[in-house]
């Protein structure tokens, strides 16, 4: 962006998005350290344990050990649980704490986890470069714009039949608002919550949906599950 004359100027896509980023109240990894900070509260992805759906991908070798991204990793909870199982892991998320945390963690059960404390449209991309990529609860919080240029990323991170997979809010989860709705409210209400319709909408451009289903509900166990959640297993869609 430019400015002249008291007036910012956009000259570029990236200007756009920034522009449409101040639109929209911002939850930056500053709201994420002081939301990891207090671990008193009864967060239910508190808890070091993985995705139902994670480890049903796994207990089924649909992923089998291989280099895997997880993506908005938080405190490292899957992330920790796929190098147990054997998988070359690259974590990252922008939150200080939940990285520090995550690191901690991985220390205590004696796996490595190579964290990263940064934004995802930082990361240096390296095309084929991950068998799979997981994301647990990041899409649903970025704003529409940056939706389209997140599932490019992720596309192109991945290797020709790579797998991804996905759990983000449905309307149990969150308000179902339609992406206009979102800058003309200037928020986003804590994340989106998707429809079926719409998030296959979103998706089918970029993967081919093997599984889409609801998360099973799961209460003091040793996986973790919530019904208010979409679980979506895709394998890259070559052009």
């Amino acid at each position: 962006m430019e400015q002249v004359d008291n007036s910012i100027i956009l000259k570029s896509q990236d200007d756009i998005y920034i522009m449409l980023d101040e639109i929209v109240k911002k939850w930056d990894s500053g709201w994420w350290d002081r939301f990891y900070s207090d671990l008193n509260r009864p967060v239910p992805f508190f808890r070091c344990i993985p995705d139902e759906n994670l480890d049903e991908y796994v207990r089924d070798k649909i992923f089998r050990p291989g280099k895997i991204l997880d993506i908005g990793c938080g405190m490292g909870r899957n992330a920790i649980y796929l190098a147990k199982c054997g998988f070359l892991v690259d974590a990252i998320d922008f939150s200080k704490i939940s990285i520090l945390r995550a690191k901690e963690y991985s220390k205590e059960v004696h796996v490595h986890v190579n964290f990263i404390c940064d934004s995802i449209f930082n990361f240096t991309i390296v095309p084929n470069s991950y068998d799979y990529i997981y994301d647990s609860g990041c899409l649903h919080h970025l704003k529409p714009h940056r939706r389209i240029q997140y599932l490019k990323i992720v596309s192109c991170l991945l290797k020709p039949g790579g797998y991804f997979g996905l759990t983000c809010f449905n309307t149990k989860g969150a308000v179902p608002l339609s992406d206009y709705a979102v800058y003309q409210e200037g928020s986003m209400n804590g994340g989106m919550g998707y429809t079926e319709q719409k998030l296959k909408t979103i998706l089918v451009d970029y993967f081919e949906i093997l599984e889409f289903r609801q998360m099973k509900e799961i209460k003091n166990g040793a996986l973790f599950g919530e019904n208010f959640l979409w679980t979506v297993l895709m394998r890259r869609k070559e052009s």
